[in-house]
Formats: structure tokens, C-alpha cells, sequence
């Protein structure tokens, strides 16, 4: 029962990480019960340190009878969640369809609560903790790949602001020295002394 609980554990706390190329759609499968609570937090970035533009995609979630439940329109992250009404397959998917050229990087991660009838008999209270530990200790962890990814967006901007001050700084040094240059050769020739012969 132990090792069931610690895979289970360890299964539940890693995050996913997709690429949406372009045009592309990446859709995954929930199997929920009626008040199943599925909640999905999500950030689109991009694996090249060099770029510092805030790329977004489409998520949709859809119900077991196909109707759309979320649809949410060029987002760079967030947070999404759903109460099941019907037992089934729920599906979620990520859309870079407005994308030509880019290839964006989704990492997400996939929580939910799963309801337990307290008037069930066979609901038992250690089954119940072990659901409500595993359920933090995910929490946990997806909060920490999020910040991660946030880490990674805020040090690819500032990085790239570095670079732009450095060279603009090289192009005012070189400026400023043309500039000094230029006046010492024009102040020369003002001071020479020009002969009529």
C-alpha cells in the first residue's frame, strides 16, 4: 500500500511540456465523474533564451457530449477549471492554429479534486487523507514549475534589455569619440595660421 501511494505521488507531481507547432493543436483526455473538479494552469513561452515576446495560444476544454465548456483566446498563462456535470472523457486542448511560423512551448499541469460521497461506505478516511496529501503536494509542485517558467520569461527579457543597453552604449561611445575627433581637427585648422603668397 506504501508503494502504491509513493508512485502515485510521484506520478501525480510532474508537470507536462508540449510544443504547438505551427498551426498545430495538442488535445489530451480527462476520464471524470459527475463532480469531479478538473483545474489546468498553463504557461505558453518559448524555448529560445534569445526571445522576449510574449507568445499566447487557444485552450478549450470540451464536455463527454462535445460541447465546449471553456474557450479561452490567446492567453500566455492562466489557471482553468471545471466542475464535471456527466460522467466521461473531458477534453483539453491547446491551439497555436493563429501561428504561421512559430513553434511555442505549453508547460501545464493537470489538478483536480475528486469528489468523494461521505455517505459511501466504501470511502475510507485513509483513502480520503492520502487524496487530499497527494492533492497539496501536487499543488505544490505545479506551482513550482510555474514559477519556473516565469523565472525563465522575466531572465529571457532581461537579458535581451541588457544587450540593448550594451550595444546602445557601444554607439554613443563611438559618437562621442567621432564627435571629439571632429573638434580637435576643426579647432586645428582654425588656429593654423594661412599664408597669401
Amino acid at each position: 500500500m506504501k508503494i502504491f501511494v509513493i508512485l502515485s505521488l510521484f506520478c501525480y507531481s510532474l508537470a507536462h511540456t508540449v510544443l504547438l507547432p505551427p498551426h498545430g493543436i495538442e488535445c489530451f483526455f480527462e476520464d471524470l465523474r459527475r463532480n469531479d473538479e478538473l483545474s489546468i494552469s498553463f504557461q505558453v513561452g518559448d524555448r529560445n533564451p534569445q526571445s522576449t515576446e510574449q507568445l499566447t495560444a487557444d485552450f478549450l476544454i470540451t464536455s463527454p457530449s462535445g460541447t465546449v465548456i471553456r474557450n479561452t483566446k490567446s492567453t500566455s498563462h492562466g489557471t482553468e477549471s471545471v466542475v464535471a456535470n456527466e460522467n466521461g472523457k473531458y477534453k483539453y486542448c491547446f491551439s497555436n492554429k493563429d501561428s504561421p511560423i512559430t513553434t511555442k512551448d505549453v508547460t501545464f499541469n493537470v489538478h483536480g479534486v475528486v469528489y468523494v460521497d461521505v455517505n459511501d461506505p466504501r470511502s475510507e478516511s485513509v483513502d480520503v487523507s492520502v487524496r487530499k496529501f497527494q492533492e497539496l503536494v501536487h499543488d505544490v509542485k505545479n506551482e513550482q514549475g510555474y514559477q519556473v517558467v516565469r523565472e525563465r520569461t522575466h531572465r529571457n527579457t532581461a537579458e535581451s534589455t541588457n544587450s540593448r543597453v550594451k550595444w546602445w552604449s557601444v554607439f554613443q561611445l563611438i559618437i562621442i569619440a567621432s564627435n571629439s575627433l571632429f573638434q580637435i581637427y576643426y579647432l586645428k585648422r582654425f588656429f593654423e595660421v594661412k599664408t597669401v603668397v
